[in-house]
């Protein structure tokens, strides 16, 4: 079982580029993160090799954060946008060498949801066939923490990965948003295991260390994924109950 650290969660002890080699220092070979566009690309690279980790994940740029975007991928009138913000990621991908970029749905305006996913599934046809040209898996994430964001199920993602129908869109799978919208979560891995790219983890509710100190039964869940033959990394996306390494221990 490979674990990666997501560093906008982790090592918050410390500046973000430090992060790296305290991964590492704990244990970690890879690393992820969600938008590190205002890091200098040069920087971010020397950081990741000095500590000698793997970039296992990026989030492209969500559009305008402080003005509340999360995503800009259902967004009618965005979609020059949309792919400008792709190229971006792409640039940071190639040169972090990370092979999975998860692109976030948007908040759907007040309206006509149908439209929305429309525009939703053209996006990510054009994301896929571009960053399959690039070597990169482009991903899609149910989130249930953010109000009105448009992709918010398990079950909703896999209709829209069957109707995109692109190899190269898969599922992020993060566990406690699984939980949250619909739990079953065994069934549900081992039944679309081929639609899954990336796992992340952490507990419910409070989105601390993916232990058995709450909703989830991670030692079941961790031995399941290797008993059904999952491959991928576990992404440690998780708000630690107190210093970051104090906490691995609990499930490392």
């Amino acid at each position: 079982m490979e674990f990666a650290a997501n560093l906008s969660f982790l090592f918050r002890e410390v500046a973000f580029l430090e992060r790296f080699s305290k991964a590492r220092d704990s244990g970690f070979r890879g690393v992820e993160c969600a938008f590190p566009y205002d890091v200098d690309l040069d920087e971010l690279v020397r950081a990741k090799e000095e500590a000698n980790v793997e970039q296992i994940l990026l989030n492209a740029p969500p559009g305008d954060w402080s003005a509340g975007e999360r995503g800009l991928g259902v967004l009618a009138g965005r979609e020059d946008e949309f792919r400008e913000k792709l190229l971006l990621a792409i640039k940071y991908c190639r040169a972090l060498d990370c092979k999975r970029l998860h692109v976030m749905a948007g908040i759907a305006p007040a309206g006509d949801r149908e439209e929305c996913g429309k525009i939703y599934r053209k996006n990510l046809g054009v994301a896929a066939e571009l960053l399959e040209e690039n070597g990169i898996t482009l991903l899609i994430e149910p989130i249930t923490t953010i109000p009105g964001y448009y992709l918010t199920s398990p079950k909703q993602a896999l209709e829209i990965v069957e109707f995109v129908g692109h190899p190269n869109l898969k599922i992020l799978y993060d566990i406690f948003h699984a939980q949250r919208a619909e739990g079953n979560l065994s069934s549900f891995i081992e039944t679309n295991i081929q639609h899954i790219g990336h796992v992340q983890v952490s507990q419910v509710p409070l989105r601390n260390e993916p232990n058995n100190e709450g909703e989830i039964n991670y030692p079941f869940l961790f031995d399941f994924l290797c008993k059904i033959g999952y491959k991928g990394w576990i992404g440690c996306e998780y708000t630690p109950k107190g210093k970051t390494e104090d906490g691995l221990a609990s499930y490392k």
